[in-house]
């Protein structure tokens, strides 16, 4: 049984399946074609995979050329004021071509577009977009498009204050051998520097069955690498009925049979318990990677930031990782010059940083975001900063490349991911333990497992040849 309340019910779910048929006949055979634009993260990419989903179901041929496009849609992100300031450079460069065809259909969806404010600036500033919608409202991208075919007012929705999730979209996925499966959408852990909370919600979680589903038809088909999405992957499962975990969803996707990897995004070291490591380790599946966000090895800097946990526990962690998942790789996300942060504070982020010895880290220069109990706290000057954050990858650079150094002469299975941009005799790859590599190959194995010998090693990346 699943907590009804999380779902969009069937009523709201046929109304769109109305405007779906009704947008079908006024625009077959006019071969109309439509572009999605997705800034942000993963999430937001596999919404941009539904959002093509739909546009396709309806009729619409998806085009990569923006100037082609009869239909225009831009996938937005909020997680900095940087994000936003490219959204809204993008979404002023489709100016001119509703000014060359005014039938031309514009529309702006995502985290950013979630914000009252930012609503209103498009609504108000931007007058040749027809419409925008928050994260929870893609199901009713149809009834937008629907509404715009037929010349009717634009429309500018915030998500509902109780957002929730709908079944049964269409996905046009971008790699047919790599997919996205979101697990779960919105946080409850407000991170004081954080804007996710209020621009996607509170965590509603999808039924484990229809998790399951998804999963069993991505391995059928052939898909070698699937991620299961969520901001909170570790709290999966708390507000449904029964309360399963993540722990039984990995048990449950061990049983599927297929030649295929599973990774997490992301874990918050809060929630993540000895069950879920151990249905980790016993997972046939489970990639030997684990992706960890630290953000600072302050323990004074993680209660300012909200995080719930301390260094000590967060090395428990990894010590407890380590124990059932040998030779497992880490990766984490850090944050440098987080307000308040002190010499000292900086200095115990590096000594976590020594003692673990990630295969890699995900550093940011902390920025004010406007919305956020951070924003008003008193901040590191800039040049300070900077100075952080380069210190913090040059050590992080040595530790990368000692550690990469340790698989020359080795043998690897990896799953290639195609020819690189700068050579065409060279492939790229990807280890389960999320390393590059990359390697000479006369034939093309892209979205197949093959075994490579590692035959040099740097920072970023490893060499090999195919064996």
């Amino acid at each position: 049984m699943i907590t009804t309340n999380n779902f969009v019910n069937e009523l709201d779910l046929a109304l769109q399946e109305k405007h779906k048929g009704e947008i079908r006949q006024k625009i077959k055979d006019k071969g109309l074609c439509a572009f999605v634009f997705t800034l942000g993260c993963q999430q937001n990419e596999a919404d941009s995979e539904r959002i093509r989903g739909v546009l396709r179901e309806v009729g619409y041929k998806i085009t990569e050329n923006e100037e082609k496009a009869d239909l225009l849609i831009v996938n937005t992100c909020a997680i900095r004021e940087h994000a936003e300031r490219r959204a809204l450079s993008i979404i002023g460069r489709f100016k001119h071509y509703k000014a060359k065809n005014p039938d031309i259909i514009i529309g702006v969806c995502g985290c950013m577009t979630a914000q009252e404010h930012r609503a209103n600036q498009i609504k108000h500033s931007y007058h040749y977009v027809d419409f925008t919608f928050g994260t929870s409202m893609l199901y009713r991208l149809p009834e937008f498009i629907n509404n715009a075919l037929n010349k009717g007012k634009r429309r500018f929705l915030l998500d509902s204050e109780k957002p929730q999730i709908a079944e049964g979209l269409e996905i046009e996925r971008e790699s047919n051998y790599k997919a996205w499966v979101s697990i779960m959408y919105g946080c409850n852990n407000f991170c004081t520097y954080c804007i996710v909370p209020y621009v996607r919600g509170r965590e509603r979680s999808r039924n484990m069955k229809d998790v399951l589903d998804e999963v069993k038809d991505l391995a059928k088909r052939g898909y070698k690498d699937i991620t299961l999405l969520g901001q909170n992957v570790n709290s999966y499962g708390k507000d449904l009925e029964g309360k399963p975990t993540i722990a039984d969803l990995l048990n449950e996707i061990a049983k599927i049979e297929g030649d295929f990897m599973i990774h997490l995004m992301t874990s918050h070291p809060r929630d993540a318990s000895s069950e879920m490591i151990e249905a980790l380790s016993k997972n046939p599946h489970s990639a030997n990677h684990f992706h960890l966000p630290l953000q600072s090895g302050s323990d004074a800097i993680l209660k300012k930031m909200n995080r719930h946990y301390d260094k000590q526990r967060y090395l428990s962690i990894v010590d407890e990782l380590r124990e059932k998942n040998k030779g497992i790789t880490f990766t984490t996300d850090i944050i440098v010059g987080f307000p308040g942060e002190t010499e000292e504070d900086f200095n115990q982020t590096v000594e976590i940083v020594k003692k673990v010895r990630f295969d890699s880290i995900f550093s940011f220069i902390y920025s004010p975001r406007k919305g956020t109990p951070a924003y008003e706290m008193e901040q590191v000057p800039e040049e300070i900063k900077h100075k952080r954050y380069d210190y913090l990858c040059q050590v992080q650079n040595e530790i990368s490349n000692e550690i990469n150094q340790t698989y020359v002469g080795k043998i690897i299975r990896v799953l290639v991911d195609g020819k690189s941009k700068n050579n065409e005799n060279v492939y790229t790859s990807r280890t389960e333990g999320n390393k590059i590599v990359h390697f000479e190959c006369d034939n093309d194995y892209t979205g197949e497992f093959i075994n490579v010998k590692i035959t040099k090693a740097d920072t970023f990346a490893l060499y090999g040849e195919k064996i």
